[in-house]
């Protein structure tokens, strides 16, 4: 008589040490689908991680040339308010409808 296989497998004691949730083949597909969104995908941690960095930066950014613009506009006014003031009191410039009367101090002898 022919003896059957039995089908005995080699890795079967190493089989039975892992916990049986792992050896379910949805939790293994989950698995190496994570694994390949994390470690191997063109949007993985550490990509995300240097954009996410690389934002952060840019907002720190557009808030330091935001304030730069609003000092520049802020000099901006008041450069044009001594340039009318030097030219009032250096050429006597005046606006319409104004009149200019120049006081000179007597000089000293």
């Amino acid at each position: 008589m022919a003896k059957a296989k039995t089908g005995h497998n080699p890795l079967k004691p190493l089989l039975d040490r892992i916990p049986a949730p792992l050896r379910n083949k949805y939790f293994l597909v989950l698995g190496i689908f994570l694994f390949w969104i994390i470690f191997i995908s063109k949007a993985d941690i550490m990509t995300q991680f240097k954009l996410n960095q690389a934002r952060q930066n840019l907002e720190f950014d557009k808030q330091y040339y935001r304030e730069k613009i609003e000092e520049a506009k802020r000099q901006k006014l008041i450069q044009e308010e001594d340039i009318e003031k030097f030219a009032r009191e250096k050429y006597y410039f005046k606006k319409d409808g104004e009149d200019v009367y120049i006081m000179e101090e007597p000089a000293e002898q």
